[in-house]
């Protein structure tokens, strides 16, 4: 079985839900690139300023929830 690394975007304002998260993720060997953002906005900044949406690089909004960022 071949393993693939993976890339995670955890998107949480709670900092115990991110210690949990983590731990979670590492007790089952997932802690290949993980990056932290607390809302969806700073989400954003994070995919644009990667490059993931190039075409929409460097443009800020407002704030935004989970739901809203995550289609539902």
């Amino acid at each position: 079985m071949t393993s693939k690394a993976v890339e995670i975007l955890l998107v949480e304002d709670d900092p115990n839900d991110v210690e949990l998260t983590l731990h979670a993720l590492k007790a089952n060997n997932l802690c290949n690139n993980i990056q932290v953002v607390r809302d969806g906005a700073e989400a954003l900044d994070f995919l644009f300023d990667q490059g993931v949406y190039s075409g929409r690089k460097g443009e800020k909004g407002p704030k935004v929830d989970g739901r809203r960022f995550s289609g539902r």
